[in-house]
């Protein structure tokens, strides 16, 4: 499965889901946060070209492959909204 070989390092999804989770009381800085927003846009950006290219030289249906991906995609989407919502919360309380 194309996905599967893309999917978060164990330190990437571990580093995101501990800046989701962490509880209010600890301290996450609008830094910290644009810092793994970044990364998580070019792990992103690099899945699909990858991906795509992958399909590209495999000459397998894009659209197949790209269904196939479409569940880490949700994933990610979900991580950096919830980052991108920290990181304003942080910025308005500042």
């Amino acid at each position: 499965m194309v996905s599967e070989r893309f999917a978060l390092s164990g330190a990437e999804m571990s580093r995101t889901t501990q800046l989701i989770h962490m509880s209010d009381t600890e301290i996450v800085t609008a830094v910290e946060l644009e810092e793994i927003i970044v990364e998580l846009q070019k792990y992103r950006d690099r899945l699909v070209h990858d991906t795509t290219e992958a399909i590209h030289k495999a000459k397998l249906p894009k659209s197949k492959a790209m269904a196939q991906m479409e569940p880490e995609l949700a994933k990610i989407d979900a991580m950096m909204q919830e980052l991108h919502d920290r990181h304003a919360a942080l910025l308005a309380n500042n």
